[in-house]
């Protein structure tokens, strides 16, 4: 599978530079627009006059290349789209205006794309990569001067570097105390920082519509527009932005950030070192599990991207043997994740949705471990793939076997403050939504406390599970938790009948 980097990378010829300032301004007009449009505001009709802007702006541009009778499809498509979305503006109105929209660029830019298969991939490649051409088509127009080359150099580590201290500061309140002493209030002052990355995710969004450039197959194409010039791979994508100097630089900066954080869980968190005034355990256990498992991911990223089969980073033992150590410090941080988590739940109960988190954190921890073992072993990332897969599909297999819904009710009874005498009480209305999986543990609060709410949800749950009996709802579930209530029932005359 071609990687993210390269496959922007051979997509992006050199542009000509004629057109590009005034692409580049109506760019910000469709950022500004989109900032009255969208900022702050309930979004219905604005969304649909936006897409006809981008439209208007696209054809401004490509007028050249577009061919009547495709260009009139393009259109009938979409004004099919904007049809639902004009109707009532929902999840699925939105999803078919932002097909139809992709599809009819597709159509009006891209003749070469006749077959099914062939448009197919064209869209995959604009949905996936074409937000970051904006980026990347910006710095080559820049010549390539010592400053330049430079910038380039520590671009992606700074940049990386400063989403993972975001990350750490929103997962570490020793952390943020340490970026809150760069008084970042005064710049804040006069920048809105939700704003700048609102403009900057609007212009990475249209600019795929403004400046169309699609992957060409041939290399001899007539010279009508912005498009058709010979296939290269910028020099700044090559050798500077992901050559293995950046590469380099980001792994020394993030092995020192990520060993700060490291150092700070061993503290905290496994030396149970007093945390700051006005913090808990619980609270810092809470906050921190889910940043730290989007650093992870982010990580992986990052090492699938750097580490690409036969490249010379790939190469580089120095490299490599940073590679291994970022990766060991993930791992750590994936396990620093799961005992936040098992903290958090200790106090707070079980839900469904913590018991993903923990399977998800293994999954990741997994993926780490099986990306410096395609490095160890010269694999492709179609490998790579191919492992992860097969654990996905082992594990959720197990999933499909275990039965969470009793072994939350029995978890959380335990450990509840009525029985444990620690923790939270006892939600009783999550237990019944469990179902009656969850009898047996609702029997054991009866015996602690014989409330008329306790009473009413056990006997619908009892209903139920009669219900599920009947032969057409039979499983062995539902059998074997019979056979269990039963025998309670017979073992224990005194206590109330399972129904």
């Amino acid at each position: 599978m071609t990687s993210l980097a390269s496959t922007i990378a051979t997509d992006l010829r050199p542009i000509r530079h004629s057109s590009i300032p005034a692409k580049l301004g109506c760019a910000l007009a469709l950022a500004a627009l989109a900032d009255w449009l969208f900022y702050g505001e309930r979004i219905g009709l604005s969304l649909s006059l936006f897409a006809i802007a981008i439209v208007c702006v696209c054809v401004l541009f490509n007028h050249a290349t577009l061919d009547p009778r495709r260009a009139t499809i393009a259109a009938v498509i979409l004004i099919a789209g904007l049809v639902p979305a004009v109707e009532e503006l929902n999840t699925l109105s939105f999803l078919v205006l932002v097909t139809a929209l992709l599809v009819a660029l597709l159509l009006a830019t891209n003749p070469e794309t006749t077959g099914l298969a062939d448009r197919w991939r064209a869209l995959r490649n604009l949905v996936l990569f074409g937000p970051f051409r904006f980026f990347l088509e910006v710095l080559q127009i820049f010549n390539m001067s010592a400053f330049t080359r430079g910038v380039a150099l520590w671009l992606l580590p700074v940049v990386l570097g400063t989403v993972f201290v975001a990350l750490f500061a929103a997962a570490n309140p020793v952390i943020e105390q340490w970026v809150s002493l760069l008084n970042p209030k005064v710049i804040l002052d006069y920048i809105s920082i939700p704003r700048a990355l609102f403009w900057t995710m609007m212009l990475a969004l249209v600019w795929p519509f403004v400046h169309v450039r699609w992957r060409r197959r041939t290399a001899a194409i007539p010279a009508v527009a912005d498009v058709t010039e010979p296939e290269t791979v910028p020099p700044l994508i090559s050798a500077e932005f992901l050559g293995p100097s950046t590469i380099l630089r980001s792994l020394i900066l993030f092995n020192v950030l990520f060993a700060a954080q490291s150092v700070l869980d061993g503290l905290y968190l496994w030396g149970h070192v007093a945390l700051p005034a006005n913090m808990t355990y619980a609270a810092y256990a809470h906050r921190g599990a889910y940043p730290l498992i989007a650093t992870a991911v982010l990580a992986a990223a990052f090492v699938l991207v750097a580490m690409r089969p036969g490249e010379p980073a790939e190469k580089s033992q120095v490299i490599r043997a940073l590679v291994y150590l970022w990766v060991g410090q993930n791992v750590l941080l994936v396990a620093s994740s799961i005992l936040r988590l098992d903290l958090y739940v200790d106090i707070y109960m079980l839900t469904y949705w913590r018991i993903a988190a923990f399977i998800w954190m293994g999954l990741v921890a997994l993926g780490l471990i099986l990306i410096v073992t395609r490095i160890l072993l010269n694999r492709s990332n179609r490998w790579l793939i191919g492992a992860n897969m097969i654990a996905l599909t082992i594990i959720l297999y197990i999933c499909a076997l275990v039965n969470f819904d009793a072994f939350i009710a029995d978890y959380n009874v335990a450990h509840s403050r009525e029985v444990s005498g620690k923790g939270a009480q006892i939600d009783v209305a999550y237990l019944a939504q469990l179902g009656p999986q969850a009898l047996p543990a609702i029997e054991k609060m009866l015996q602690i406390r014989a409330d008329h709410t306790l009473i009413g949800w056990h006997d619908r749950l009892a209903d139920t599970q009669r219900m599920d009996m009947v032969w057409r709802a039979w499983g062995f579930r539902s059998w074997r938790l019979q056979r269990r209530l039963d025998d309670e029932a017979k073992g224990q005359p005194g206590n109330r009948p399972a129904g």
